[in-house]
C-alpha cells in the first residue's frame, strides 16, 4: 500500500469506554480518523457506534477501526500497529490510555507477584514497547508525508504516580514508571521533533472508581481536592485535543496534572 490517509489518524489504546471513549469520540469531532483498542471487549456498544455515526455521517466505516489487541503482549502490539497499517497507512496520534487496577486491594506486604506482573505488564511495560514501535513508524513518517505531518505522543498517568496507596502498590508503581517512561521518549524523540506529553488524572467517574465511589464522595466533600467534585472522562479528553490542536508548541516532557487541583501542597 502507497496511498496515504488524508485525514490525520488517532489511535488510543483502553478505548472502549471511560476516559479512552471520551478521547476518541474529541478527536473524531476535530476530524481525526480513530483507532479504538481494548483488550478484552468483543465489540463496540451501540451508543459507541451511534455516537460515531453521529460525527462521521455517511462514511463513518471507513473513518474508524476497532481493534480488539491486548498492549501487555507482543504478537497483540504487531498486530495493532499491522492493522493501522493495513487500514490507514498512517498515524499521527498515540495515547496510551490502557490500564488496569489490581484486581484485588492488597497491602504491600500482601502483594502477590502475579499481581504486580499483571499491572506492570499493562500500565508500563506495553506502552513502553508501543511506543517504540509507533515511534520508529512516525519517523519513518516524517520522511515521507509533507512537512504539515505533526506526530504526537500522550501517555495518561494518574495522581498515583505520586500518590501512596499502601493497598496498590504495583499500581503507583506502574504510573511513576510511566512519568519517566514520558521524559525519556521525550528527549528521545525530541531529536524528530516528535513532542511528548503526559496528562496526569485526578479523581475521575469511570468505571475503574465505581466500587469506591462512596469514600470519595466524602473525601471530596470534606476537602481532598480545592475543586470539590469528582472528575470526568471528557475533562482528559480536552487537555488532548489542545496538545494536537498544537496549542503547546514549545513544550515536550510535560505533565499535565487534571485533577482539581489535588496536586496543590497544602498547609
Amino acid at each position: 500500500m502507497t496511498n496515504f490517509s488524508e485525514h490525520k489518524i488517532a489511535c488510543v489504546t483502553g478505548s472502549t469506554h471511560g476516559i479512552g471513549k471520551a478521547i476518541v469520540l474529541e478527536l473524531a469531532k476535530i476530524g481525526f480518523n480513530v483507532v479504538i483498542n481494548g483488550a478484552t471487549t468483543n465489540s463496540l456498544s451501540e451508543n459507541y457506534l451511534s455516537a460515531l455515526k453521529e460525527i462521521y455521517g455517511k462514511q463513518f466505516e471507513q473513518r474508524y477501526i476497532f481493534i480488539q489487541s491486548d498492549v501487555s503482549k507482543a504478537e497483540d502490539r504487531n498486530k495493532l500497529v499491522n492493522l493501522i497499517k493495513d487500514k490507514f497507512n498512517r498515524i499521527d496520534v498515540l495515547v496510551n490510555n490502557a490500564g488496569v487496577a489490581p484486581k484485588e486491594r492488597k497491602d504491600i506486604l500482601e502483594t502477590s507477584e502475579d499481581s504486580y506482573d499483571r499491572v506492570m505488564a499493562i500500565n508500563l511495560k506495553g506502552p513502553y514497547f508501543l511506543t517504540q514501535l509507533i515511534a520508529k513508524w512516525m519517523i519513518e513518517l516524517k520522511q515521507l508525508l509533507t512537512e504539515e505531518y505533526q506526530p504526537y505522543i500522550i501517555n495518561i498517568s494518574s495522581l498515583s504516580r505520586y500518590t501512596t496507596s499502601r493497598n496498590r502498590g504495583e499500581y503507583c508503581i506502574s504510573k511513576a514508571g510511566m512519568s519517566m517512561m514520558t521524559k525519556l521518549f521525550a528527549e528521545r524523540l525530541s531529536d524528530h521533533e516528535i513532542p511528548v506529553f503526559e496528562i496526569s488524572p485526578g479523581i475521575i467517574d469511570t468505571p475503574m472508581t465505581e466500587n469506591i465511589h462512596e469514600k470519595y464522595d466524602k473525601l471530596i466533600n470534606e476537602g481532598l481536592t480545592p475543586i470539590k467534585q469528582w472528575g470526568k472522562p471528557i475533562d482528559i479528553a480536552k487537555p488532548v485535543i489542545a496538545i494536537v490542536s498544537g496549542l503547546l508548541p514549545y513544550s515536550t516532557g510535560t505533565i499535565i496534572d487534571i485533577d482539581g487541583g489535588f496536586h496543590i501542597r497544602r498547609l
